[in-house]
């Protein structure tokens, strides 16, 4: 959750949050979730608030994504 908060959170309003608040709002979502052979989709609800900042960090967590 510290690197998570360091690298993806910094500069968002989660970036001091506790980690239950940061779990509460980003972690313990309902989600659709498909496996492909190439990728993981994950399908929001249209109604998550917080989806704007989940994309970002999911952005922010690729691998080979300068931080």
């Amino acid at each position: 959750m510290q690197t998570l908060r360091r690298i993806a959170l910094a500069g968002t309003e989660l970036e001091k949050a506790q980690c239950g608040t940061i779990r509460l709002k980003l972690l313990k979502i309902g989600a659709q979730i498909r496996v492909t052979v190439r990728k993981v989709w994950v399908s929001l609800s249209s109604g998550y608030p917080h989806a704007e900042l989940f994309a970002r960090v999911l952005a922010a967590l690729e691998p080979g994504r300068a931080t």
